[in-house]
This record gives structure tokens, sequence and C-alpha cells, in this order.
């Protein structure tokens, strides 16, 4: 998967709106004003996904690719490398798993605003 890719993927989602808040060589996704993805154009060769802590802990056990996230929390984000042996599914699924965590921390609101789901 290159950034092209990533891009369109997550544009795709409702809600999700880009953005260069910390400067013109990082891209940062948003939902609902939260990130849940960054990516640093200079390598363009990974980026930044917020996963659900134990998840996280197992997927950089398992797989050199994932590592904790640089310069994020380490317990929540992890840094993805889509040079490796991960699948372009187990990519997309990281990312989705990523905005599915925003979503659901959201206020009902704007989740519904978003999704156009009361739950």
């Amino acid at each position: 998967m290159n950034i092209e890719e990533l891009r369109d993927h997550c544009l795709a989602k409702p809600g999700v709106t880009e953005g260069f808040p910390f400067g013109e060589d990082t891209l940062v996704f948003k939902v609902g004003g939260k990130i849940f993805l960054i990516t640093g154009l200079d390598q363009g060769d990974r980026f930044n996904v917020k996963c659900d802590p134990e998840l996280a802990v197992e997927l950089r056990e398992r797989y050199t690719e994932i590592q904790p996230g640089y310069h994020m929390n380490k317990k929540m984000w992890n840094t993805v490398f889509m040079t490796g042996s991960l699948t372009r599914k187990q990519l997309l699924d990281m990312i989705d798993h990523s905005y599915d965590l925003i979503v659901k921390s959201l206020s009902k609101k704007i989740r519904y605003e978003i999704t156009g789901v009361s739950e």
C-alpha cells in the first residue's frame, strides 16, 4: 500500500478531515476533531494509528513492522510500516480499528452526525 491508497481509504470514511497541524510534512486524519491516523510525507512508508492497548502489544509481539507509536502514547498508538510482510487487508484493518475507536469515543451527538447511528 502506498500513501495515496492510504489517503483514499481514510477520506472515504464518514466525517474524516485531513490537515497539516504539525507542519507541511505530517499529514493528519481526524474524525470528529480527533486524530485517528498520522503519517509523514517525507518517508511515506509508515503511519501511526490508535489501537486497543492489549491488541497493540499483541500486534507488536507478532509483527516486526508494528512498533510502539513514534512520538505518541506508546500504550495506545502503534507505528505501522507498510514495507514489510503485512497484507493490504491487515493494514486497512488497523486503520479501520483506529477510526472505530475514535468514533466510539465521540459524544453521542457528534457520533450520530457522522454515522447516522444513535448508539
